[in-house]
């Protein structure tokens, strides 16, 4: 888990309005088959580069690896601090720690493979990484993940040893991968347990006005 210390818990119904806009705290969104999610409402609040780069999720993943993001994804969250993730990232890092332990070498989440907010060009449907709880990997030690036999091999690995987790097979449509290891934890949400009550963020957002309707488009 992050150290307290160092990022602190923030409710995101309680954010600026520009950081709602962004993150949308609560909010329904769907999912590629048109069911409804809630997205997280906590997160961890990153005040600089130097303290992702220097934040440990596990022995093995610093807090770097899960924002780290291009162009497709927005302004706010690329190019501004602070910066905000959910906190189930701590699951996510754990369980890679322990599929690390297994491979017995380095495991590389790729950029824009680990969080990324509603507004990432990516985002036009829910997706696990809009939890913090999914990760692309494209290489594991030596081997790049970009064929049938890798991505397969690995993905068994993971599936083996790891509860509950999904691991995307090798393909080119919709739910498949190609070109890395899609790893995700589902819908995962972690509310702290000093987190506020529901009750103290007034009116839950996802009434129909809130809803994202984009078109289903992006990759997981």
């Amino acid at each position: 888990m992050p150290d307290a210390t160092v990022l602190r818990m923030v409710d995101g119904t309680t954010l600026g309005a520009e950081y709602r806009a962004v993150l949308r705290p609560g909010e329904l969104m769907r999912d590629r088959s048109r069911r409804f999610r809630r997205l997280p409402r906590f997160f961890y609040e990153i005040p600089s580069w130097d303290v992702a780069l220097d934040t440990q999720l596990a022995p093995h993943f610093q807090l770097w690896e899960f924002i780290n993001v291009d162009v497709r994804e927005t302004e706010l969250l690329r190019a501004s601090w602070p910066r905000y993730i959910p906190c189930a990232v701590s699951l996510l890092a754990a369980y890679l720690e322990l599929f690390r332990q297994e491979v017995g070498t380095y495991v590389h989440v790729a950029a824009n493979g680990g969080y990324r907010s509603p507004a990432h060009r990516f985002s036009g449907h829910a997706s696990p990484h809009l939890w913090g709880t999914a990760a692309n990997i494209y290489r594991i030690g030596d081997d790049w993940l970009d064929d049938d036999r890798t991505i397969t091999r690995y993905g068994k690995i993971a599936e083996k040893v790891l509860p509950g987790i999904r691991a995307l097979p090798w393909g080119h449509g919709v739910g498949e991968t190609d070109d890395q290891l899609h790893l995700d934890l589902g819908y995962t949400v972690v509310v702290p347990s000093d987190a506020p009550g529901e009750e103290d963020a007034g009116p839950v957002p996802g009434h129909d006005s809130d809803v994202n309707e984009t078109a289903e488009v992006g990759a997981q």
